[in-house]
């Protein structure tokens, strides 16, 4: 069985195969195209010149019918040029995330960038170098956004994610399938646009267009001016003045409702591109056979009252949204007049809305659905070796994990082993400094933040009861609210103590806590806060160099001292990143000073 690499490899190879014969395919058209052109006018100016019109019109028909079918075979040429060529970048996109390049990817969640979530910043869920971007593959808004809820907020419970974890799971072994879907979501040039505009267009009715006479009106209208047309001009048989009278009330008649049109067709003309995408994923999910309880009824669900597929409706929509915003066409003003098509446009509209409007809000928020579990599937699929989390319910506030690593770095260093509660409510972290204690209370925040979205962890063993995330560790001044970096930190510690303290099982990452005051009030402060949390029902970690305040663990049961430490070869230091019981005895502070030219000797 292939690794992830070679998959990737062998897939972006024949990929590349297809693309050089599709490309050679493609200009070998274009040049017969440009044959039979010119061809036919040669044809058309010989046999005018000789004056044999019957010629000339065989001619033309034939000509015309083989450029015609050359420029659908070429336009079909170009489709799956386009095609595979996303395919071929998916799979280079994933060789980029193995081989750790994965920053450079174009969505990183910036807009999802909060400074007063809980966590989010403090663990790098958004943003550069973020595990948003680290896997997103939502292209859609509504995908976006389901992912991030769930890397952002306890989405359901056990069982919920438990459900999630089956349809990772199956998904991931659906690489083909994930491919084409992620293909067809690419087919925008970003993201697509915010949905909600047009769901409340999809929820609203007008009544007017809805209205028996009103349609009856539309329909025999143009149908009255064209025959007057063909009596007047066809056969002579009225007066002209009358066809014209006609038009001049039908173009009159446009005048009514005009900003409300407009609306709609400028709605139209925004997301025509948009719903030709939704209509391609909601295909693929439809017509695809999933086993996964999640999966198979979120493509239940994607019907409406008719028991039409949810692709198929949708594809009716674009074509009427199509058909309304085409505006720009030299013509449109005379068939406008003509057949009043801006009325008959609505009353399709209306009709399509009261079929399926009610279902577009769903359909969507379903794609969203399968786009974010695909994004987490690629976990899965790039690192079999990971496991998904046991998560237990009953056992109180818990996180046992074994050789456990942080997923964003590439090179898995430092894989430790965390055993936090029943008799041990907190884990205090003391090392020098880069010895690893930030890193080491991250790993355990994004692998907990993976565990609750349904992802597979990056440990070898893995069992966590749902507990919510709370974390100070970036803490820095707001300006813009006059809040200094120490007052922020006390109003982060605040909310989690109060979380704690009210009986919520907690989870906190604290590091460094109170390093913006001096040492005697950051080694008291330090000692209440640990002895108030480790009196609840919350767990964690807290990492200080406060060495000190490692005498806590005598005083403190439920407190236990763990430690990183360095070591020196030929004047260099080096870090194992190795997590060790009991205190730190180390310091490399001005060793490092010496290192940079600071000082001249490190004692």
């Amino acid at each position: 069985m292939n690794t992830p690499k070679q998959e990737y490899e062998n897939r972006e190879a024949r990929y590349n195969r297809q693309l050089k014969g599709l490309q050679k395919f493609e200009r070998r058209l274009s040049n017969l195209r440009l044959a039979v052109f010119v061809l036919g006018v040669v044809a058309a100016i010989t046999t005018y010149q000789q004056a044999n019109y019957f010629l000339l019109t065989i001619s033309l028909l034939l000509f015309a019918a083989i450029f015609v079918s050359l420029v659908v075979s070429h336009a079909k040429s170009l489709k799956e040029i386009k095609q595979i060529t996303l395919l071929r970048d998916i799979n280079s996109e994933g060789l980029q995330r193995l081989a750790g390049a994965w920053d450079q990817f174009a969505d990183a969640g910036k807009d999802f960038v909060g400074d007063k979530h809980s966590y989010t910043s403090d663990l790098d869920i958004f943003g550069p170098r973020s595990v948003f971007q680290w896997i997103s593959v939502a292209k859609t808004f509504a995908g976006r956004q389901k992912l991030r809820e769930l890397l952002s907020e306890l989405q359901g419970n056990r069982a919920a994610i438990l459900e999630r974890q089956q349809a990772v799971a199956e998904l991931a072994d659906k690489l083909s399938w994930r491919q084409r879907f992620q293909a067809a979501g690419m087919l925008a040039k970003g993201a697509t646009r915010d949905s909600g505009e047009i769901i409340a267009w999809a929820m609203e009715a007008n009544q007017f267009f809805r209205k028996p006479v009103v349609i009856a009106l539309m329909r025999l209208c143009p149908a009255l001016t064209i025959v007057l047309l063909i009596l007047a001009f066809g056969f002579d048989l009225i007066p002209s003045i009358l066809p014209a009278a006609a038009l001049v009330l039908q173009f009159a008649l446009l005048n009514y409702k005009r900003q409300e049109r407009e609306r709609v067709f400028n709605l139209a003309e925004r997301y025509a591109t948009d719903l030709q995408i939704y209509h391609q994923l909601l295909r693929l999910v439809e017509e695809e056979k999933f086993q996964a309880p999640l999966l198979v009824n979120i493509k239940e669900g994607m019907k409406g009252q008719v028991g039409v597929a949810a692709y198929r409706q949708l594809d009716k929509l674009a074509a009427l949204m199509n058909a309304a915003g085409d505006r720009r066409n030299m013509f449109f003003m005379v068939f406008n007049i003509l057949l009043l098509w801006d009325f008959r446009n609505l009353i399709a509209l209306e009709r399509w809305k009261q079929q399926a409007g009610a279902y577009l809000e769903d359909w969507l928020a379903a794609l969203g659905r399968v786009e974010a579990l695909a994004s987490l599937a690629i976990i899965r699929f790039e690192n079999p070796d990971w496991v998904f989390p046991d998560l237990c319910v009953d056992d109180g506030a818990v996180l046992e994990a074994q050789t456990i690593g942080h997923p964003l770095l590439p090179e898995r260093k430092g894989q430790n082993d965390i055993a936090l509660g029943g008799g041990t409510r907190a884990l205090l972290v003391t090392g020098s400094n880069m010895s690893g204690k930030s890193t080491f209370l991250r790993t355990a925040g994004v692998n907990l933040v993976l565990a609750y979205a349904g992802a597979p962890v990056c440990a070898r063993e893995f069992r966590a009861s749902l507990m919510e995330v709370n974390t100070c560790m970036r803490i820095g001044d707001n300006l813009g609210e006059s809040v200094s970096s120490f007052y922020a930190e006390l109003l982060r510690i605040k909310e989690i103590v109060q979380k704690a303290e009210a009986g919520r099982s907690v989870f906190y990452l604290l590091d460094e806590v109170f390093k913006g005051t001096n040492s005697r009030d950051r080694h008291t402060g330090a000692k209440v806060l640990i002895n108030k949390l480790t009196g609840t029902n919350a767990i964690g970690l807290v990492s200080t160099h406060d060495l000190e305040l490692c005498g806590l663990e005598a005083e403190n049961q439920r407190v236990t001292n763990f430690h990183f430490q360095e070591y020196y070869e030929d004047d260099k230091i080096y870090f194992d990143y190795q997590l060790r019981p009991g205190p730190s005895e180390t310091r490399n502070a001005l060793y490092l000073m010496k290192l940079a030219g600071i000082v001249e000797e490190a004692d």
